[in-house]
């Protein structure tokens, strides 16, 4: 039986669009069929999204996506707002970003292990797999720990997981787990440093649901902390209130695809007229075949009332395969160029102090 150190020894490499112009290759695409040209249609309404300054650009995460290497596309999005919020599993931002932001890594796993016949020797040696990804379960538990710790120091009450995330950006600078003490950037460090607010609808679902758990037993019968999931939907609401141009970029679907879709009815319901996000743009492998929500094309949200279609565009690919040339083709056209962050988590703070 391989050892542990032989099995994780291959790192996931982050691709860094910045290395990679891809505007010619996207430009090219657009005169092809099928997802090509779906995806340079993509490029072209992110890109505009970007020019739009008055839009508000939220990003939705759903799949594995930073065990799998673009973790640092996303921190480029936030450095050079392109990003104004985030809507993400729990899994992107605990497990893997802020793991990852404590010094641990996701490694390559061989053919030999993808398929799921060596599971049983993975759980001897305690890693976990992710497909075609290893995770060190030792390890993650030290993530765990470390979210049990944040909860701990923080004031006995109910939290947005905003909040929440926002004491995990805090963590990491207090101790350092930033580039300017050596260590690797960040999506939660770039999103505290660039008041990007980060929400987790279903943030128990995640290693920060363990270290919550292990918190909430060990004060039974006292004051704790807990999570709001509504006040996580108001905190976005006000936002879209705030700010009535809206687009979205989104990876995946899922709750964080419906989360962000909503808060146009939920505006709505508090008496607002809110537009429909006037821009959309969702990559999956999802389709609508089995009526599940990740594969619901955009054009049916707008029956809902949620996004325009106009300016919408389904983009049915894997997401390392489409993510990459869709952010890389509006970075590399610089459509961040008249964008200054909006600073959106200094929005919902001055409505908390002046409420």
């Amino acid at each position: 039986m391989p050892t542990k150190k032989e099995l994780l020894a291959a790192q996931i490499q982050h691709i860094d669009i910045k290395q990679h112009n891809v505007v010619p290759l996207v430009d090219a695409m657009a005169s092809m069929a099928f997802s090509s040209r779906d995806t340079a249609r993509a490029a072209s309404i992110y890109d505009m999204m970007l020019r739009d300054t008055d839009c508000g650009v939220i990003l939705c995460l759903a799949g594995s996506l930073i065990s799998a290497g673009l973790q640092k596309v996303f921190v480029d999005l936030i450095r050079n707002n392109m990003v104004d919020a985030i809507v993400s599993t729990g899994a992107n931002i605990v497990d893997q970003d802020f793991f990852e932001a404590l010094g641990y890594r996701h490694y390559i796993a061989s053919d030999q292990y993808k398929y799921g016949n060596e599971d049983g020797v993975l759980r001897e040696l305690m890693i976990d797999r992710i497909y075609d990804t290893f995770i060190d379960e030792e390890e993650l538990r030290e993530c765990d720990a470390t979210t049990e710790k944040i909860t701990n120091s923080l004031e006995h009450r109910p939290y947005s997981s905003r909040e929440f995330i926002r004491a995990m950006g805090a963590y990491l600078v207090e101790n350092g787990r930033t580039p300017a003490e050596g260590n690797n950037d960040s999506i939660i460090l770039a999103a505290y440093e660039k008041d990007v607010p980060i929400f987790c609808p279903a943030f128990s679902d995640c290693s920060a649901g363990f270290g919550l758990v292990a918190h909430q037993h060990a004060r039974q019968g006292k004051p704790m902390v807990s999570i709001d999931s509504a006040k996580d939907f108001y905190e976005l609401t006000k936002l879209k209130i705030e700010n009535p141009s809206t687009g979205l970029l989104m990876i995946g679907g899922g709750v964080p695809k419906n989360f962000a879709q909503d808060i146009v009815v939920a505006a709505e319901i508090l008496g607002v007229d809110a537009p429909m996000h006037k821009y959309a743009i969702q990559i999956t492998v999802a389709d609508s075949r089995d009526g599940a929500l990740s594969g619901s094309t955009l054009k049916e949200a707008s029956s809902w009332g949620k996004v325009d279609t106009v300016w919408e565009q389904m983009v049915y690919s894997e997401a390392t395969l489409a993510l990459p040339l869709i952010a890389g083709y509006a970075f590399h056209k610089e459509a961040f160029a008249e964008r200054t962050g909006k600073k959106w988590t200094q929005v919902l703070e001055r409505a908390v102090v002046n409420a």
